[in-house]
């Protein structure tokens, strides 16, 4: 490696091994482009394109100056851009990309091209926070950097432009799971007193999305689409089990195992309701109390930092400024 940088520094100069790199990394992006691009056409394009513009009735529409729209087959719209590189963008291991499509999913980004956006905000920022870092080195090269310091100029800024995507949707669906977790137990009450009013399952859930949704939307959010795939007629265990894997929340899990044994087995909803609110209630007290033994720990750092150096100079001080101004006297 030595021997490879010296030559490159003896044939371009001090810049050769930049100008190298720099080299090496657009010859590897036209050898992918290639790839990238050739991919099989889409039959729902190809549908898309043979598909009839539109009836008598949407001649009619387009005829009074106003446009037809056309129905929207599919939740969310799909980025037509994007989709030619979609055999890039997204993993093509069907394991992974369930996996990658539920944490964003949990993170609160449920529309069809999440998975591509993501990875795709990762390519991109990687590429531009390496320009920033080859501009940087470009810069300071005056400076007499030297090949180590110039790669981690380079690199360091790709590597975190890469990860910093991920991190976001890591710390936003953590945020998530937190919200959803402390608003639980009280959207458990307001469910058991809805039941307990007399109305069903059914208009208990959509009652408590629109009630808890000021203190924690994305519990409401949550419960709204279990009222919403209930309505549209979707199996109530499978609707649960669905629920329980997009929240991610160990709470939210036993809930829906319980809703399930009580519909299978035919015990009364509300008793089971009001057993595990009352478990619910207990554990936020037990939370809030584990996190209240843990604070007197956390303060013992910040008090020895901040409290413990500043008693010492009052204290101590005075008597060390004496002893020196008695020791500089004699001397």
């Amino acid at each position: 490696m030595s021997g490879l940088t010296d030559f490159l520094t003896e044939s371009l100069g001090p810049m050769g091994p930049l100008f190298a790199a720099g080299l090496l990394g657009v010859l590897l992006v036209a050898m992918a482009l290639p790839l990238m691009l050739r991919r099989a056409p889409d039959p729902l394009d190809r549908l898309r394109e043979e598909a009839p513009r539109g009836g008598a009735a949407a001649s009619g529409r387009q005829a009074a100056g106003k446009p037809a729209k056309r129905a929207a087959l599919r939740h969310g719209g799909s980025n037509e851009k994007l989709g030619r590189f979609a055999d890039f963008l997204e993993p093509q291991d069907e394991e992974k990309f369930s996996e990658m499509r539920l944490k964003m999913m949990q993170a609160g980004y449920r529309s069809r091209d999440a998975v591509r956006n993501f990875h795709f905000a990762q390519f991109a920022m990687a590429i531009g926070f390496l320009i920033l870092g080859v501009l940087y080195a470009l810069l300071t090269s005056g400076d007499g950097l030297n090949v180590t310091k110039l790669m981690l100029a380079i690199v360091l800024p790709a590597g975190i432009g890469y990860y910093l995507p991920k991190y976001w949707v890591e710390r936003r669906r953590q945020g998530r799971n937190t919200e959803i977790t402390n608003g639980f137990p009280d959207a458990l009450d307001l469910l058991l007193v809805c039941v307990e009013a007399g109305q069903s399952m059914d208009q208990a859930i959509q009652r408590v999305a629109n009630e808890i949704s000021t203190g924690f939307p994305a519990l409401g959010e949550e419960f709204e689409i279990v009222g919403n795939e209930i309505k549209a007629g979707k199996d109530k265990v499978q609707v649960l089990r669905d629920f329980a894997e997009r929240a991610g929340v160990p709470d939210i899990s036993s809930f829906t195992t319980v809703m399930i044994q009580s519909q299978t087995f035919g015990t009364s909803i509300s008793e089971a309701l009001r057993v595990y609110a009352s478990e619910m209630r207990d554990k936020r007290v037990m939370r809030a109390e584990e996190k209240a033994n843990v604070l007197p720990t956390k303060l013992t750092l910040g008090t020895m930092m901040f409290t413990v150096p500043p008693l010492l100079i009052i204290l101590i001080g005075p008597s060390v400024f004496d002893i020196m101004t008695l020791l500089g006297g004699r001397n």
